[in-house]
């Protein structure tokens, strides 16, 4: 994934309100209010005076013109924009990154299925087993070279897995994909401590036969590109 534009760099004053960040723009030093898409805590990657990157938009009739995009963390660009990782994995998908979900006929995106939920990805293939995969964005890390998922509690998430092993149990397959959006990783497990009830949640789906896979990106002001397998952890 290429941004369609060039970044703007600058440095972080404060995220708020969980999708508001106030950023003071390095090419004019003036201070922005940008969207910030992404829900969870963002813990370790919101300190004040962290050097960020965020996209402009063109769009006269858009309230906040910029979007936050990257930044730095630990020595290394992290992405936190949480609207990329559907078309990511999509493409990782597509270029045969996992080999265990290639070979699908069709891919769609959300897709109506279980109750009144929507799977991030859905493989269909030609015998009828399709693989209904859900995309999850990582980018915490508290150990060095090891992502957690989540970094706040997710019930959303938990319900997934459970909808997740009911398609497994009418002759589908399933599949979890934590994408790793931060290139100083290369092990990924789950922040028990955090969210135990997600932990649990996962040990049930996994022993119904939901199946999980990690992948991580390289991520540069130009864009972000899946380019290797993480080694899953749990």
């Amino acid at each position: 994934m290429k941004f369609q534009a060039p970044l703007v760099s600058g440095r972080l004053v404060k995220r708020y309100k969980r999708f508001l960040a106030d950023v003071i723009l390095d090419e004019d030093g003036s201070e922005i209010t940008a969207h910030c898409a992404n829900p969870g805590s963002m813990l370790g990657l919101k300190e004040p005076g962290s050097r960020v990157w965020l996209s402009r938009s063109d769009n006269p009739t858009r309230k906040l013109k910029f979007s936050w995009e990257i930044m730095e963390a630990d020595g290394a660009l992290v992405g936190i924009n949480t609207a990329h990782p559907n078309g990511l994995v999509e493409e990782a998908l597509t270029a045969g990154v996992i080999p265990e979900l290639s070979g699908f006929s069709s891919l769609r995106r959300e897709v109506k299925y279980g109750k009144n939920s929507r799977i991030d990805i859905l493989l269909e293939h030609e015998s009828g087993k399709n693989v209904y995969v859900e995309v999850k964005n990582v980018h915490l890390m508290r150990e060095a070279g090891l992502a957690e998922f989540p970094d706040s509690v997710t019930a959303r998430g938990a319900k997934h897995l459970a909808e997740m092993a009911d398609m497994v149990g009418q002759g589908h397959r399933a599949a979890m994909v934590f994408l790793v959006q931060r290139p100083d990783c290369a092990r990924m497990s789950l922040a028990a401590d955090i969210d135990p009830n997600y932990a649990k949640a996962y040990e049930i789906a996994r022993k119904a036969g939901v199946e999980a896979y990690a992948i991580g990106c390289a991520v540069t002001t130009d864009g972000i590109e899946v380019d290797k397998l993480v080694e899953l952890a749990v």
